[in-house]
């Protein structure tokens, strides 16, 4: 992994055993202990993750809002500050660049906090617009640590040196400003795993201190580090997608369910011409629930009663939560309605499988 990058936690994952993987250019623990026991502390308590890999970008200056709104399929100039919006980064064809969070931190000052490996293509997207607004790439200046679970709150108000007023009252998809040590610390109530949890953000050469803060105040509560492994089958469980599975570009926002998020009435964006002239009859994702315990990955085949093939998994999974397998998979549309039965290709067996609701797991609190 010589030619990867590290995170400036990189020092703490050898010290606590991390196995590492290639993510998007990184080195990244893939898990520390187990998969299912980071898992089910996050379900259960709390699971701390370095998520420094992420690409943030400022844009800053007069009409920042009105630049955004022209590169993002979301509306964004309306945001409030102190909100945080999900949005879209789309091509010239109508396909997923990449999905991106936004929050606005003044009236003409944004965030947007990108994919690892769509740094580079969110930064071209960027420099497509010209005018007062002043774009930087803050990624190799600042870290990001997510403290994610039930008890998140109770675990990052308790941290020493972390001063955020208001965090009980903060809601989802919002951000405050607190400190950490004296120095500026950016909160968000944000994640990616289908529970309550904060997003903290510090310039690098904070992060091993607050991560080591983070780890003692959690540690009495059940707070453990967790890799990728556990926050993929998170998102699977929470139904969110990951870009390189459920969405590219060889994918329109209403095929993934994310027509929601697309402000299709703003004048223009990157990509809107041709979501206007897609086509209908286009593979649409779904959820579904399979009999017995082996689950679908990646790539497998998902066919009718007949053996045709009617669709592809993207994602796939035995629930560590639920307990049978879930999986995501692009089916034909004549095949997606909830309570539709078809199967799974798992290596030449098929599997029963049936179209189900997304999320698999809400929260209940």
């Amino acid at each position: 992994m010589s030619d990867l990058r590290s995170t400036p936690l990189a020092d703490r994952h050898a010290a606590l055993g991390a196995s590492l993987t290639d993510f998007g250019g990184w080195s990244m623990p893939v898990r520390y202990t187990s998969d299912l026991a980071e898992h089910h502390a996050v379900r259960t308590a709390a699971g701390l993750f370095d998520i420094s890999h992420m690409a943030e970008f400022t844009v800053i200056g007069a009409g920042a809002g009105a630049v955004l709104d022209g590169m993002l399929a979301g509306r964004i100039s309306t945001m409030k500050v102190g909100k945080a919006k999900y949005s879209l980064l789309l091509d010239d064809e109508g396909g997923i660049v990449d999905d991106v969070i936004v929050y606005r931190r003044g009236e003409e000052d944004f965030l947007i906090i990108s994919n690892a490996g769509n740094r580079t293509l969110v930064a071209a997207a960027l420099g497509r617009f010209v005018g007062d607004v002043t774009v930087a790439d803050l990624t190799d200046e600042m870290s990001l640590i997510a403290v994610q679970g039930p008890l998140a709150q109770q675990i990052v108000a308790a941290t020493a040196d972390v001063d955020v007023d208001g965090i009980g009252d903060l809601g989802y998809y919002a951000w405050l400003g607190g400190s950490y040590a004296g120095e500026d610390l950016f909160v968000a109530r944000t994640g990616y795993t289908g529970e309550d949890g904060f997003e903290l953000m510090v310039p690098n050469a904070l992060a091993p201190a607050l991560w080591d803060a983070l780890l003692v105040a959690g540690a009495p509560l059940g707070l453990v580090p967790a890799g990728l492994a556990s926050r993929d089958t998170l998102r699977l469980e929470a139904g969110m997608p990951l870009h390189g599975h459920e969405l590219s570009t060889a994918t329109l926002p209403a095929q993934a369910g994310l027509g929601r998020v697309v402000a299709m009435d703003k004048d223009d964006f990157i990509g809107k011409d041709a979501l206007v002239a897609a086509p209908d009859g286009l593979p649409v994702l779904v959820g579904l629930v399979a009999e017995g315990r082996r689950a679908g990955r990646a790539g497998y085949a998902v066919v009718d009663a007949a053996g045709t093939p009617v669709g592809e998994i993207t994602s796939g999974a035995l629930s560590p939560t639920l307990g049978y397998p879930i999986a995501m998979a692009y089916v034909a549309p004549e095949h997606a309605a909830v309570g539709t039965e078809l199967f799974l290709d798992v290596r030449g067996t098929r599997i029963p499988a049936t179209v189900t609701a997304l999320p698999f797991y809400r929260r209940t609190t």
